[in-house]
């Protein structure tokens, strides 16, 4: 099995309200994956809750294997709730790992 885990930093020039927005929006369309994407085994996206801390959104996800991650990464509805995230992207850290 595989997790991915992805942090993700918004620009500090987008506004807060727009910046909350974008992140539910992102997390909205990422949690709803499963049901378009059967390789999905658990994924689920936290909402930073301390303005002291760098990164905005982390994105926890579980795969059988590192074949089943990159179909979920190239999937047009994967593809479709990232760039809800484009413009607003300051940054982004990853790292897929075994279990």
């Amino acid at each position: 099995m595989v997790k991915h885990i992805v942090l993700f930093k918004l620009k500090d020039d987008v506004p807060t309200a727009e910046k909350l927005a974008i992140m539910n929006n992102f997390k909205e369309a990422i949690e709803a994956l499963p049901a378009k994407i059967s390789v999905i085994r658990n994924i689920e996206v936290g909402l930073n809750m301390n303005p002291g801390e760098t990164w905005n959104i982390a994105l926890y996800s579980e795969f059988d294997s590192l074949e089943d991650m990159k179909a979920y990464a190239t999937h047009p509805d994967h593809v479709a709730a990232g760039k809800i995230l484009a413009d607003a992207k300051e940054n982004r850290a990853c790292v897929d790992y075994n279990f």
